[in-house]
């Protein structure tokens, strides 16, 4: 998602056919209707309320396009002026929604992008979905969410829904989104209506939609759950209220926190596992047979994604607010921030068995998206492999169908390409190492080719054997 940098200067409009907001539908002829709790009801019920999602990644088109989908009037606001561009063009950049579902919803007038958001004036409900990241010294970086936040307010009216779905820590939604919204003047519950509805798209997610995954609603007030409850009753099949706003905020942190943990669990037990020669693969999937009590998670060479990574550091900091230190989730971060570190120790290791130095080696690197089969490289650990490779003297390619560049800053910044995937370019490098399990690589013809492969993801399995040119993680 795109961040809403506050002072950034927001793109013009283009003319009709150039890719920016071209008005049309009812959304950009009729002022926005104004009443009370009532009939905000029944314009939501009707899909008569207009609706403008704040931030057109991941997260907001997804919302966006369920929305028109279902019959609501949508505008997609962002400042980046090449996605407007693309939705206003009927292409998706999101795997998840299709650039014909985008095109047909562009076509009906019910879902229009742009980069001026005095829109925000014809709208009754105001979804926020702009990235939360951390800051250099890891504590929450809000900007976005303000510089969001304070458009909503310049176009606040009577009769509005105002939510909030970008991950964050508790008490954002009452500390930092109601004050600024109530200098209007109006008040939640008594003029306008604000809650927190955390996401939970799982991008590349074939089982679980936006529609199929139950959706947590908490209000800052009763009222403003039951309006935003029913706008999300639109749009999936099962809410599931909650009692305020900061407690659905903590139950989005606490989902991300717990696989953050076991994870953790996961690479800390690998290293002891190689230590002893023992097969940590082994051990989980035996564990796993375990009907009850068990649920199994896998080593890696360190997360990536949005929101795993980053919520440990968001409730860390909030924790501290209170005096209290969360010190298991720290150490938890803690270890999932140091396997980049790890896998680069394992190369050289495997190179150094081989009479080989990491120095003045040519390394490949198979994967840069972090999840697999997606082109989704947010947090990816390869940012940070790739730079520690090259600090240690190794020549670094990568090969990924899904990306075709990336952009690594390592003292400097720099564009690397994808490389064709061939048997030569296999066969010359002295290690290969595979951080995304795609389901397109010909793992069989890779190891036959190759002269060393360390596998971070166990695409290969233990129990095909371990030749000397393959290294687990």
């Amino acid at each position: 998602m795109t961040s809403l940098k506050s002072g950034t200067a927001r793109e013009p409009a283009a003319r009709p056919g150039t890719g920016a907001a071209t008005p049309q539908g009812r959304l950009f002829t009729e002022h926005r209707a104004v009443g009370g709790k009532a009939a905000m009801l029944d314009r939501i019920a009707r899909a008569q309320a207009d609706v403008a999602v704040i931030g057109a990644g991941y997260v907001g088109l997804a919302v966006a396009s369920e929305a028109a989908a279902v019959g609501f009037n949508v505008a997609c606001l962002d400042i980046d002026a090449e996605r407007i561009r693309s939705l206003n063009d009927g292409r998706s950049y999101v795997e998840d929604v299709s650039s014909e579902a985008i095109d047909k919803l562009r076509r009906a007038g019910r879902l229009v992008a742009s980069t001026e958001f005095d829109l925000l004036d014809r709208c009754d409900i105001a979804v926020i979905a702009v990235p939360t990241p951390l800051t250099p010294s890891k504590e929450p970086d809000l900007s976005a969410v303000e510089s969001a936040a304070e458009e909503v307010r310049r176009h606040l009216r009577p009769g509005s829904l105002v939510v909030l779905e970008s991950t964050t820590y508790p008490g954002t939604t009452t500390e930092v989104l109601q004050p600024l919204l109530e200098s209007t003047g109006l008040k939640v519950g008594r003029d306008f209506w604000l809650a927190y509805s955390p996401e939970r798209i799982d991008p590349g997610n074939k089982r679980y939609s936006l529609r199929t995954t139950p959706k947590i609603v908490g209000g800052v007030d009763p009222e403003s759950t039951d309006v935003a409850a029913a706008f999300y009753g639109r749009l999936v099949d099962r809410v599931v209220r909650v009692s305020c706003a900061t407690t659905a905020e903590m139950i989005k942190i606490y989902e991300n926190v717990f696989r953050n943990v076991n994870i953790a669990f996961a690479n800390e037990a690998a290293q002891l596992c190689h230590r002893m020669g023992i097969d940590a693969w082994e051990v989980i999937d035996g564990a796993a047979t375990k009907p009850f009590g068990f649920m199994p998670f896998y080593p890696g060479p360190g997360l990536g994604g949005h929101c795993i990574p980053v919520d440990p550091y968001y409730l860390s900091w909030k924790a501290r607010q209170y005096d209290f230190q969360v010190k298991f989730i720290e150490l938890a971060a803690d270890i999932n921030a140091n396997m980049p570190y790890y896998v680069v120790s394992r190369v050289m290791m495997a190179l150094n068995e081989r009479r080989k130095t990491l120095m003045g080696s040519t390394v490949l690197i198979l994967g840069a998206a972090y999840k697999p089969d997606m082109a989704d490289t947010r947090e990816s650990p390869v940012y940070k492999i790739i730079p520690l490779l090259q600090g240690a003297g190794a020549r670094v390619m990568y090969s990924d169908p899904y990306v075709p560049e990336l952009s690594i800053t390592n003292g400097r910044p720099q564009c690397l390409k994808s490389t064709a995937l061939d048997a030569g370019v296999v066969s010359e490098a002295d290690c290969v190492v595979l951080l995304t399990r795609h389901a397109c690589y010909d793992y069989q013809a890779i190891l036959q080719d190759a002269q060393l492969i360390l596998d971070t993801r166990n695409a290969y399995g233990f129990a095909q054997g371990t030749p000397d040119k393959l290294v687990r993680l």
